[in-house]
């Protein structure tokens, strides 16, 4: 046998590789470096290739590695620009990375040549040509006028292309006189260089500008190649007076959200392949417009769909490997092998992506290479092919050393030593080599199978393995155990929706190994973690493992199978559980017939669910609202076996979906799907619309309203209203059409129409199919006008300093033009205007009027009229009344009071009216025992009281204030108590 080593050995695998590199011409940096790491085992060598040639480390060459990478010094263009690609080796075999190319960047001088001025009409368009000097990469472009950093604005009418530099102005102004320079940029990584042009002139002709249609004068190419996931740009620009708008859009396609506009530009985000097409700019004003087409063609560097992976093959053998590639142009397939190109030969054939090998031999082993390319990129994908010659060795995997066995079941004993080639294999029972038989068969693979085990059948079994490479055993001891038995089987059984079960099964088995059961239904197994609570063993015996179910539903419903298993054998037994329940759903519910108020439905039978369906019930809705609700039908029972009933009673001109569900006697099951939606028949209106009602508006006018009809009782297109009307008393109704659902008034004008009379006001529906029923006939009265008499016999009388009543006759009712709403009292200061008047309004029939907030000794001028919807009529004579001077505005003092007995005695200093102050007629007194009390008034002429009081009297709380013509004054506030008599 052969020592294993305990590290594998394996071929390089990059993990490190070189990338395009860009050396600035002049930098500082004084050398490239160029990676490359590849894992391996033993650990890689590297050598690297330039164009294709090997380069040779010599010790005062400019070329050195470090490690893998390769370390060009003092770079230059003549002589290291160029493809690289780095290859790394190891006694596994080789691989190549992918080529990295090393360029130059570099940007020259303008030309020191004078550049000639320009000299156009004002408002023509111009163009500056930027001819950039020599450079690489691409530049970046903006333009200088007159001086640094002067730079031009991209506006719209001014675009500088970023692809040729050149200047365009749309429409020359006097502005735009002066020095034009174009300012060019490089971006190598973090390097940056700049040079300007010479300068020159633009001098303009002045002339009257006339407009003229655009024209298109930069414009990117009839066919513009692009990678798919770059961004592609496409500039547009034209002349014109006025300056003309870019519009942009795809021929073959819609606009994309990975547009993005911005006027003379159209940029394509991550562009794929959905973007092809052909792409218009156009340019408009107000004098014409220009267009221009050009394609835009989507390709894309190889990508691999399909590549080859590390492989371990017998020596002998065959081998197909396959890789394959997208891209655009198809990318074309080749193979290495340590590096170097595969062909066919012998007995290895390539063809395109496929790679065959007959007959594998250990020197096929090696490192292996698919590489797809087109014309932009190249990809590699590398596995390493391991040809393997061993012995048969049955350490990894010997026969198993005790091999159990039920009694008249079966075995198998699987041979799977390690060999390369295969091995050919020898079963022996003892010294007695085993062929096929009935009860014995050795398959292809190796295997031993025994059937119809008995006791004699034990013993040692040998499988014996042999190649070319040598040859080995490996021996197991099979030993016949009592078969396992189902002693009580499950039974079928027949339940409800809801109901509970356990399904029994006990085994007898061989002592000395473990038992275990299992359930399935259907067979698949059943998971007790998954069931929800529905499932449960019912036992912990050993040789018990009865089935409890638990609130059973419908889908409980099947074949269940119990399995009683040693690592010997197993047995089954199964029995049929029937779970009945509500019907399920029907199926394919169709209407047809379909009339303004009925339909006829059919639908197909559901599963009845193991008990008879009784009956079915039929239910719809609108669109108007999303709840079901049974429907009435013809039949008004519909029986178990029916599968079509009519549905009544339905809205005209209405959309509706139905559904039908089944019931039996354990329930209504679930509904069937929806039926496709559907609109009765037209009819015409069967209800007369409600809330007829009116009054209102301008002088000379009728105005009836009502409650707009809903959208159940249209009934069908084209709805709208007839209303009739006439004057009360009159014989002849007027007619008028209203169209429009929604419409909820009308309005009736003529001159003969009087205020405030009573019309009778009939109103119906109707639609495209006819006229509805006529409403109940309603009053309803023309516009009201402001009343026309006033109130009379006004009397106003001055209450206090800031109050008055008024009062006054009413007008006559037979003399009003509207429903007399009240009264309305205005009252103005002695010398302000009427205009200038406060108001206050009565509601109803009242003839009085309590005025407050008015200022003292004041005389004020009052009238009243009446008011309606309409507005107020005519003023009454206004009356005069003067309110009186307001109360003095002292409170009383120097309070005192004696007790005697059960009385106490309260005395004041009298209060003397002022001259502008009101008389003092008397004196009002608020006298509270506690808070809990309510207080008790007394009047008093004089400054003086007598109070009765209770025994037990402690304190109280004690107001005075005058009173008189004007009002209360002021109150004073004392707290009594019995030990004290005098208050200040």
């Amino acid at each position: 046998c052969q020592a294993q080593s305990s590290t594998r050995n394996y071929g390089p695998v990059f993990e490190e590789q070189p990338v395009h590199t860009l050396f600035p011409e002049g930098s500082a940096e004084e050398k490239v470096t160029l990676a490359c790491r590849a894992r391996a085992s033993p650990p890689a060598t590297y050598r690297w290739k330039m164009n294709g040639t090997e380069i040779k480390m010599e010790p005062d060459s400019r070329y050195r590695m470090v490690a893998g990478d390769l370390v060009i010094s003092n770079p230059v263009k003549a002589k290291d620009a160029g493809s690289y690609q780095c290859v790394a080796s190891n006694s596994r075999g080789t691989v190549v990375s992918r080529e990295a190319s090393l360029r130059f960047g570099f940007l020259q001088e303008f030309s020191a040549e004078e550049r000639d001025p320009v000299k156009i009409t004002e408002g023509w368009g111009v163009m500056f040509a930027c001819s950039p000097p020599p450079h690489y990469p691409g530049l970046s472009y903006r333009w200088l006028l007159n001086e640094f950093p002067n730079f031009i604005p991209a506006d719209g009418r001014r675009f500088v292309s970023q692809t040729t530099g050149n200047l365009y102005i749309a429409k020359t102004e006097a502005s735009d006189l002066g020095n034009y320079s174009c300012f060019a940029t490089s971006h190598i990584d973090f390097i940056t260089k700049s040079v300007f042009s010479k300068f020159s002139r633009l001098s303009l002709a002045a002339e009257d500008a006339r407009q003229y249609a655009p024209s298109i004068k930069a414009r990117f190419p009839a066919d513009t190649y692009a990678l798919a996931g770059q961004m592609v740009t496409l500039e547009c620009f034209a002349f014109g007076n006025p300056v003309p708008r870019i519009k942009w859009r795809k021929l073959d396609g819609s606009q994309s959200s990975k547009w993005i506009g911005s006027e003379p530009l159209l940029q394509i985000q991550d562009v794929g392949f959905e973007d092809e097409g052909t792409y218009e700019c156009e340019a408009e004003n107000i004098k014409g417009r220009d267009t221009y087409q050009g394609r835009i063609i989507i390709q894309a560097q190889p990508e691999w769909l399909k590549v080859i992976t590390d492989t371990e093959a017998d020596i002998g053998s065959n081998l197909r490997w396959s890789c394959a590639a997208a891209g655009k142009p198809r990318p074309a397939v080749r193979w290495l092998r340590d590096g170097q190109p595969l062909t066919s030969q012998n007995r290895i054939e390539v063809s395109g992506g496929e790679l065959r090998f007959s007959k594998l031999v250990l020197e096929d082993s090696g490192m292996y290479q698919c590489v797809a390319e087109n014309k932009h990129g190249t990809v590699y994908a590398s596995a390493e092919l391991t040809v393997q010659a061993l012995a048969p060795d049955f350490r990894l995997n010997p026969v198993k050393r005790l091999i159990p066995a039920a009694r008249s079941g079966k075995v198998i004993i699987p041979c799977q030593p390690r060999a390369a080639p295969k091995a050919t294999v020898l079963w022996t029972k003892g010294t007695e080599l085993l062929i096929n038989s009935s009860r014995v068969t050795v398959t292809t693979d190796g295997t031993l199978i025994l059937q119809n085990i008995s006791k004699s059948d034990e013993g040692k079994y040998t499988c014996f393995a042999e190649n070319f490479m040598g040859k080995a055993n490996s021996t197991g001891l099979l030993s016949v155990r009592d078969a396992t038995k189902i002693t009580l089987a499950p039974s079928s059984a027949d339940i409800n929706v809801g109901e509970n079960l356990t399904l029994q099964c006990h085994a007898s088995h061989d002592p000395t190994m473990d038992l275990t059961f299992t359930w399935s239904l259907d067979d698949f197994p059943i998971d007790f973690d998954k069931s929800e609570g529905h499932y449960r063993r019912a036992s912990v015996k050993e040789a018990i493992g009865d089935l409890s179910i638990f609130n059973t539903q419908l889908k409980h419903s099947g074949r269940y199978t119990c399995t009683a298993q040693t690592v010997v054998d197993s047995a089954s037994e199964s029995a049929t559980l029937t779970v009945r329940g509500p019907p399920g759903p029907p199926g394919g519910v169709v209407v047809r017939d379909i009339s303004d108020t009925t339909v006829q439905l059919s639908w197909s039978r559901g599963f009845d669910n193991h008990s008879p369906i009784a009956r079915y019930i039929i239910e719809a809705r609108t669109l108007l609202s999303s709840k079901w609700k049974q429907m009435r039908t013809n039949p008004v029972n519909i029986e178990g076996n029916a599968e079509t009933a009519q549905v009544v009673n339905l809205i005209p001109w209405m959309d509706y979906e139905f559904r039908v569900l089944a019931s039996n006697i354990l329930g209504v099951g679930e509904p069937s799907l929806p039926s496709s939606k559907i609109r009765t028949k037209e009819a015409a209106p069967t209800v007369a619309p409600s809330g007829l009602s009116g009054g209102g508006g301008a002088p000379n006018e009728l105005i009836i309203n009502w409650t707009p009809t809903l959208r159940d009782y249209q009934n069908g297109d084209g709805f709208g209203y007839i209303l009739s009307f006439r004057k009360k008393g009159t014989q002849g109704w007027l007619t008028a059409r209203v169209p429009h659902a929604e419409s909820l008034h009308y309005v009736y004008r003529n001159e003969s129409i009087g205020p405030y009379t009573p019309f009778e006001v009939k109103i119906k529906a109707y639609n495209r199919k006819g006229e509805g029923p006529e409403s109940l006939t309603a009053i309803v009265y023309s516009a009201e006008e402001e009343p026309k008499v006033a109130p009379f016999r006004v009397m106003a009388k001055a209450v206090l300093s800031s109050e008055m009543d008024v009062s006054w006759e009413p007008v006559e009712q037979g003399d009003m033009t509207g429903v007399l709403l009240g009264y309305e009292i205005r009252y103005w200061k002695d010398g302000d205007k009427e205009e200038a008047a406060d108001r206050v309004r009565t509601a109803g029939l009242v003839t009085s009027a309590h005025v407050t907030g008015l200022n003292p000794n004041t005389k004020y001028h009052v009238s009243v009229r009446a008011y309606n919807r309409a507005g107020t009529g005519p003023p009454s004579p206004s009356t005069n009344v003067t309110t009186t001077k307001p109360p003095p505005k002292r409170p009383p003092g120097n309070i005192s009071w004696t007790f005697s007995g059960s009385t106490v005695s309260i005395k004041w200093d009298p209060v003397v009216a002022k001259a502008d102050e009101s008389a003092v007629t008397g004196y009002k007194m608020l006298y509270r025992q506690d808070s809990h009390s309510a207080p008790t008034l007394y009047l008093a002429s004089k400054s003086r009281i007598d109070i009765p009081v209770p025994e037990d009297f402690t304190h109280a709380l004690v107001q005075i204030r005058v009173t008189g013509p004007g009002g209360d004054g002021i109150p004073a506030e004392v707290h009594i108590l019995r030990n004290s008599g005098t208050y200040a």
